[in-house]
């Protein structure tokens, strides 16, 4: 089955008050939410599943996806490494975007190419 968002994961429906996705690795990857859980604020985890592989990520309960509440003990690290892998990420796009706005030739093409586009759209006023 296809890849199952986690933001769309309500289940248990009598324990599951809201979820925030906190970290979300994709199709065949994990996701990491807050999720209001019995009244409280935990952190729950679960496989999301992807197209090549059968089932709807884990864990699941009678054929809808779950989430798994994590102990105490391993919320807060858990916490802490999806807050690292997300500065990690965001580090690798800053460096990437400076990258490409250090490359003229390319910045020069973009920029054709939208002022490009604001002739079709006068074009279109007529």
């Amino acid at each position: 089955m296809a890849y199952i968002d986690p933001q769309t994961v309500l289940s248990p429906r009598n324990r599951v008050g809201s979820v925030q996705v906190i970290y979300n690795g994709g199709p065949g990857s994990w996701s990491v939410a807050r999720i209001d859980y019995d009244g409280e604020e935990r952190l729950g985890f679960r496989w999301n599943g992807s197209k090549d592989e059968p089932g709807i990520g884990t864990p699941q309960s009678r054929g809808k996806p779950t989430w798994e509440i994590l102990p105490m003990d391993l919320a807060e690290v858990v916490q802490e490494r999806v807050e690292q892998l997300q500065d990690s990420r965001y580090a690798e796009l800053r460096s990437a975007y400076r990258e490409m706005a250090a490359d003229r030739e390319r910045e020069a093409e973009a920029e054709e190419w939208s002022e490009g586009l604001i002739g079709d759209a006068t074009d279109q006023e007529g």
